[in-house]
């Protein structure tokens, strides 16, 4: 009974959804988890940190800080497992997750398309060329004794033979991974977002960007400014604590001096690569 003299008891409010099953237990917060309804694909070094940092400042995303390499490594784990590491997202929100390795697995597109036909898919493009080279320094502060970008680059540098086996040319032979995803997914249900333009025009490539995904352009200019010890444009508020954000020591690297016949050498290889691409995605990225 009430204590005598106590005021009647406030209105409870409406209790949120149960948690999906299997779910942690803790306090309940509004919203489920759900499967992710766009993701990051790719590509590797290419600005796929970037687009997700720019993106969840939007209020009608949720993302996946962490990645979780579903569709490549884990999917054995099942897409249980897989929804339990989603944010929790109300019904006018829009979950996202970026694996960049996505790209370059044989097994994504199907496995995406299992889960639901209608992902949409951004990829995230930048000079092959130089692509490989970030990928490169990027292997080379972890790894200090791999052998020489030239070295990993050529089968036979003086007949111009380039090791396509090796990962860090594999993956800028854009036109070739995109065929197995277009066996499964349309064109218009892919984004692709220049890693050149993000770092001069951020906000006019997030502008499109939100397009894709359907929702209101709330990122503009006023959101960026750039940082010129970096070399790339910083968020003004980050979503979490509201001052400035720019993306980790290991973002902006110096990459490696390479040997301008090198360069020129895999510019040629990548060429017709580069043309299919264009001519496949209709838009031209010029990186000739």
């Amino acid at each position: 009974a009430e204590p005598p003299g106590s005021a009647a008891p406030a209105r409870r409010p409406r209790e949120p959804p149960a948690p999906p099953a299997g779910s942690p237990p803790g306090p309940a917060r509004p919203g489920a988890k759900r499967l992710p309804q766009a993701i990051v694909v790719g590509v590797k070094k290419g600005g796929t940190r970037a687009v997700l940092e720019f993106i969840r400042v939007h209020p009608d995303v949720r993302a996946l800080g962490t990645e979780p390499h579903f569709f490549d490594r884990n999917y054995d784990r099942g897409l249980e497992w897989y929804r339990s590491l989603m944010p929790r997202t109300l019904d006018s929100q829009i979950t996202v997750e970026k694996t960049p390795s996505y790209f370059v697995t044989k097994e994504a597109p199907r496995r995406i398309f299992n889960m639901s036909r209608d992902t949409k898919l951004i990829v995230v493009v930048r000079n092959p060329v130089t692509r490989a080279i970030s990928d490169y320094t990027q292997t080379l502060s972890k790894k200090p004794d791999i052998p020489t970008f030239e070295g990993l680059s050529f089968r036979n540098r003086s007949l111009g033979l380039v090791d396509t086996s090796w990962n860090a040319i594999r993956i800028g032979m854009y036109a070739v991974h995109l065929e197995s995803w277009l066996q499964y997914f349309p064109l218009s249900q892919i984004h692709f977002v220049s890693g050149e333009k993000l770092i001069t025009d951020p906000a006019g490539e997030m502008g499109k960007v939100q397009d894709f995904l359907g929702i209101k352009r709330v990122i503009t200019d006023k959101h960026f400014y750039f940082n010129k010890t970096k070399g790339f444009p910083c968020l003004k508020k980050s979503e979490s604590s509201g001052l400035p954000r720019c993306l980790g020591k290991s973002k902006g690297r110096t990459h490696v001096q390479i040997d301008p016949e090198v360069i020129e050498q895999l510019r040629d290889f990548y060429r017709p690569y580069n043309i299919k691409f264009y001519e496949t995605v209709g838009q031209d990225f010029r990186w000739e």
